[in-house]
């Protein structure tokens, strides 16, 4: 995908989880985050906000903390949201192609302009179903590319860090199988971070190579391996005990 599509879906993204949240109510509860409530989904999503703001607009090369939220409720809060959120989008919309900063995974886009604008989106998108969830309504729709270079930064970026938890005694395979996209990730777990690679190749397509299968649409397997909805059901076969240790440590 290209940098101003990113930015054109966080700011629709954005603006969805903002009106989610208005209706929800602040102190509504988020089912797929225990222990949140919407006044905690809008502090967190907005300061990570400003966070990735301050590493593209001040060309910051140096890692430095998420800020702290104002304590702020209701309308005042949802405002100071909104108000980070156009920053954001104001920022990489504005920022220098070449611009240099820090980025945190270990694959990345081919800038670090794109990967800030990348990783915002996805990161608004998933807080957006968060907000849904709280409202109670179906998570509204993700475009399947996009849903599909969201899972390709999860299994890829995210999971290849030395802090991913998503680890098995002995080596177990794991296949991920876009059917809308025709995406296929071929996922090595092992006691060391998961190693990912695009395709089956690394088992001849074999089902036999294979421990556990995911398959589904591509915006399923998005919220799925977000863990913002089970990971069961028809599409899941193979070793179930898998796709239940995905769903047990893979929380970001």
């Amino acid at each position: 995908m290209e940098i101003n599509e990113y930015v054109k879906t966080l700011a629709r993204e954005g603006e969805l989880l903002a009106d989610a949240a208005e209706q929800a109510g602040t102190e509504a509860l988020v089912p797929t985050c225990p222990q949140w409530r919407v006044a905690d989904l809008l502090k967190h999503t907005g300061s990570v906000h400003r966070w990735a703001a301050g590493y593209v607009g001040n060309a910051q090369v140096e890692p430095g903390p998420i800020p702290e939220a104002p304590e702020l409720v209701g309308a005042e809060l949802l405002a100071w949201f909104r108000e980070g959120h156009a920053a954001l989008v104001r920022t990489l919309t504005e920022a220098p192609a070449d611009v240099q900063c820090w980025t945190f995974l270990p694959t990345a886009p081919p800038s670090p302009l794109a990967f800030w604008a990348r990783r915002q989106a996805h990161e608004t998108t998933v807080h957006r179903m968060d907000a849904e969830a709280a409202l109670g309504a179906v998570f509204g729709p993700v475009e399947p590319g996009f849903a599909e270079d969201g899972v390709d930064e999860l299994l890829t970026g995210f999971h290849a860090r030395p802090r991913s938890q998503v680890r098995t005694p002995q080596p177990r395979v794991v296949r991920v199988r876009a059917a809308d996209t025709g995406a296929v990730w071929t996922v090595h777990l092992s006691q060391e971070p998961a190693h990912t690679v695009r395709g089956d190749a690394h088992t001849g397509g074999d089902p036999a190579g294979v421990d556990c299968e995911l398959t589904g649409e591509a915006a399923w397997l998005y919220a799925a391996l977000w863990n913002r909805l089970p990971l069961a059901g028809p599409g899941v076969t193979g070793d179930l005990e898998l796709a239940r240790l995905w769903s047990e440590t893979a929380g970001i």
